[in-house]
């Protein structure tokens, strides 16, 4: 069996301990350490005899000795490995801790995390990772490794991400999105996190004003909190942003940025009307704050025709435009990116060298292959029709089911409803009784701006099947009841 650590146990022949003891009082000293922990295999017998040098026989008694005390265990012919339950360390002097001061981060945590089996999750909006191009990405992924210069991405490339990728992008985003944009003014980055992050750190001095969505998104809350800017909060209604209020704010105080989530509004889903549209990119030429558009799931818009980003507008010289195809491909695929003024996306390129040399090449090649030869473009129209699909049982199921308990209106895209109770409804308990009966949902305090309840639950529907949509709301619908 191969051992997973290096023998350094120290052993004095001029000792008057004998040497099996040395061996066995070393090996527990490493145990106590936590460099050999509980199931690690230790080395046969003759290996470790033929290491140390020392007879084979010395070393069976040196585990002999630690079998008896409990530190090793033997699982028959699989050999020798440190115990699963050790003996209680007896007068240990406690290790000393760490006396330097730092910042004390805390997770954000993920809108849904791990899924449980059998556990059916109305997350935030995630797509269906059992429809994402797994076989096509493999594929190109092959395809790549072949390529007789593939050596050349193995080294460093542009800190703005892989050429190849974001002129597939600039195709996309004119052809698709109405945007007029050089590759060279968009950055690649880890997912849309990572672009909003650079964004903020980039962008923000200690003291500017940035206005937000409330109810809104808690991810950039606090991304441009730590970035030292100060957050007010803006109304949103079933029009999007209240752009009225915006205007009061502007009149009052200098704010340097706006963010906003317009093609779906996180976490209400609804659409901001295009005169509200027209209203912010004219505020924003007027009184030159930045608008940060993160538009994270455009593909999935399914009444009419859907709206053009803000950052298509001939007149929105403001705009910073963030995106992802992670909810279009699988959230697995950190692959984000951001777009804007040249000299913006130069400097935001700089700080990520900083933080991050690079992306991921290889992926970036793939998925710029599965761009350029359409398959990324077929795979987008598939999950739209069964996206589409099951919107419409979620409409007919919450219609069913919930219908005297709760308020809404089917979003026009997006991949989750925002329901509304019409009694006070406790969400974090909620959540709680319905994990008991394998249903998950997310508490939407995390939405609130000051914490107060909003009385209200984002469903994502997009990853659920027929059957697992109709259990789930049934399920909702009994605890609510009670």
């Amino acid at each position: 069996m191969l051992r997973p650590w290096h023998t350094i146990l120290p052993i004095d022949f001029g000792n008057e301990l004998a040497v099996y003891q040395q061996i066995a009082d070393g090996i527990i000293a490493e145990i106590k350490k936590g460099r050999l922990r509980p199931g690690t295999p230790l080395p046969g017998s003759r290996v470790l005899a033929d290491d140390i040098g020392v007879n084979r026989k010395t070393v069976v008694l040196a585990y002999e000795a630690l079998i008896a005390e409990g530190w090793l265990e033997t699982t028959g012919k699989r050999g020798t490995f440190v115990s699963g339950e050790l003996p209680r360390f007896k007068n240990e002097p406690p290790r000393t801790g760490s006396s330097f001061g730092f910042n004390d981060y805390h997770t954000i945590q993920p809108m849904q995390g791990s899924v449980t089996a059998n556990l059916i999750a109305f997350n935030d909006g995630l797509p269906d990772v059992r429809l994402a191009p797994m076989e096509e990405l493999a594929r190109a992924y092959k395809r790549i490794f072949k390529q007789k210069a593939r050596w050349r991405m193995l080294g460093y490339g542009s800190e703005k991400g892989e050429e190849r990728l974001r002129l597939a992008l600039t195709a996309m985003l004119s052809h698709k999105r109405g945007m007029n944009v050089h590759h060279n003014d968009i950055c690649i980055t880890r997912g849309s996190q990572m672009a909003l992050y650079l964004t903020a750190h980039t962008l923000i001095s200690n003291g500017d004003t940035v206005a937000m969505e409330s109810p809104g998104y808690l991810p950039a809350w606090q991304t441009f909190g730590k970035a030292g800017a100060k957050l007010v909060p803006i109304k949103v209604d079933d029009k999007g942003m209240v752009i009225e209020e915006l205007e009061q704010l502007c009149k009052s105080r200098r704010i340097k940025a706006v963010y906003v989530t317009p093609h779906h509004q996180f976490p209400t889903a609804v659409s901001m009307k295009v005169e509200r549209r027209l209203k912010l990119i004219e505020l924003s030429n007027r009184y030159g704050f930045a608008i940060i558009e993160d538009d994270y799931d455009h593909e999935f818009h399914f009444e009419a025709k859907s709206l053009l980003p803000l950052a298509s507008n001939a007149h929105a010289a403001n705009v910073i435009y963030i995106s992802s195809l992670s909810k279009l491909v699988a959230p697995a695929v950190r692959i984000g990116y951001v777009t804007g003024p040249a000299a913006f996306i130069q400097s935001l390129a700089s700080l990520r060298s900083i933080i991050d040399r690079q992306g991921d090449t290889i992926m970036e090649q793939a998925i710029a292959e599965l761009m350029e030869e359409g398959a990324i473009n077929r795979h987008a129209k598939r999950a739209f029709g069964i996206y589409g699909e099951r919107r419409e049982l979620m409409d007919q199921y919450l219609t069913t089911h919930l219908s005297k308990r709760v308020t809404y209106q089917k979003p026009e895209g997006g991949l989750a409803f925002w329901v509304r109770f019409n009694q006070p409804v406790d969400t974090e308990e909620l959540r709680g009784k319905l994990l008991k009966k394998g249903v998950s949902i997310m508490s939407t305090e995390r939405f609130s701006f000051t914490g107060e309840p909003l009385n209200a639950l984002r469903l994502g529907y997009a990853s659920l099947t027929q059957t697992e949509l109709e259990e789930g709301i049934k399920t909702i619908a009994t605890v609510v009841k009670r």
